[in-house]
C-alpha cells in the first residue's frame, strides 16, 4: 500500500489560509507518527477542532496539488518586467463561472478589459495583462500573466542619458560642459533608480493578484458539481 501523502509545515498552512480565515497557526504539533508532515486525516482532525469542516480541508488540499512552481520572471537589465501564474483546474468553466471569473479580474486589477473565445478557449485581456483558460493533455489550466512594458521603454531612456553624458564629456572635455554633462548623467541614473525601485513591487504585487484569482477559480470550482452532459 502506498505511502499516505503528508503536507509540510508550509503547505499545512497554505491549507488552512485556503479553508478559513484567519489561518491556523504554523505552531501546531506535528503528528507524532510522522516527524515530516501532517496527513489529510491529521488536518481535518485539527480542522474540526477549530469549527473547519472536513469537505473544506479536502478542498483546500486539492488545490494545493494543482499548483504549478511559480514561473521565473522576465528580466531586464536585472529588474522584473513580467508576472505571471498557471494553475491546473479540474475541469472546464461554465458560462456562468466564467462570467464570475472575468467580474474577479475586472475588480481584482482594476481593468474592464475585453474578453473572446475560440474552441474551448477563453480570454480576457487588457493591454498586456492576460487570462487564458484552456485545454491541456491532462485537462484544463487557468493561465495569468502580463509585461511591464514601460519597464523597458524606462530603461532605454536611463542608457541613452547615461550614453549621452559619456559621449559629451569625452566629446566636449572643457569645464564648461561639466554640468551639463552631470545632469544628463544623473537624469540616466534616476530613471535605472525609480525602475529598480518600482519594478520589483510590482511584480511581487501582481504575482500576489494572480494567485489570488487563481485561487478563487479553484474554490469555484472545487465548491460546486460539474454540470452533467447535455
Amino acid at each position: 500500500m502506498p505511502d499516505e501523502r503528508r503536507y509540510t509545515d508550509d503547505e499545512v498552512a497554505e491549507i488552512f489560509e485556503a479553508a478559513s480565515r484567519p489561518v491556523v497557526s504554523r505552531d501546531e504539533p506535528a503528528d507524532p507518527a510522522s516527524p515530516t508532515g501532517l496527513t489529510l486525516a491529521r488536518l481535518q482532525d485539527i480542522g474540526r477542532e477549530v469549527g473547519i469542516g472536513p469537505e473544506r480541508i479536502a478542498e483546500a488540499a486539492a488545490a494545493l496539488e494543482m499548483r504549478r512552481p511559480p514561473i521565473p520572471r522576465r528580466t531586464d537589465l536585472g529588474m522584473p518586467v513580467s508576472a505571471a501564474h498557471v494553475v491546473d483546474i479540474p475541469r472546464p468553466l461554465t458560462d456562468r463561472e466564467w462570467s464570475l471569473v472575468v467580474a474577479d479580474l475586472r475588480q481584482t486589477f482594476g481593468a474592464w478589459g475585453h474578453e473572446g473565445s475560440q474552441g474551448e478557449t477563453r480570454m480576457w485581456w487588457n493591454n498586456n495583462l492576460h487570462a487564458v483558460v484552456e485545454p491541456t493533455n491532462a485537462g484544463y489550466r487557468l493561465r495569468l500573466g502580463t509585461l511591464k512594458a514601460d519597464g523597458f521603454a524606462m530603461n532605454r531612456v536611463g542608457m541613452v542619458a547615461i550614453a549621452m553624458s559619456v559621449v559629451a564629456f569625452v566629446v566636449g572635455g572643457s569645464p564648461d560642459a561639466i554640468p551639463g554633462v552631470l545632469a544628463i548623467g544623473s537624469m540616466g541614473a534616476g530613471v535605472f533608480t525609480y525602475n529598480a525601485l518600482r519594478l520589483p513591487r510590482w511584480a511581487r504585487l501582481r504575482e500576489q493578484q494572480m494567485q489570488q484569482v487563481a485561487d478563487r477559480t479553484l474554490a469555484l470550482l472545487t465548491s460546486t458539481p460539474a454540470p452533467e452532459p447535455v
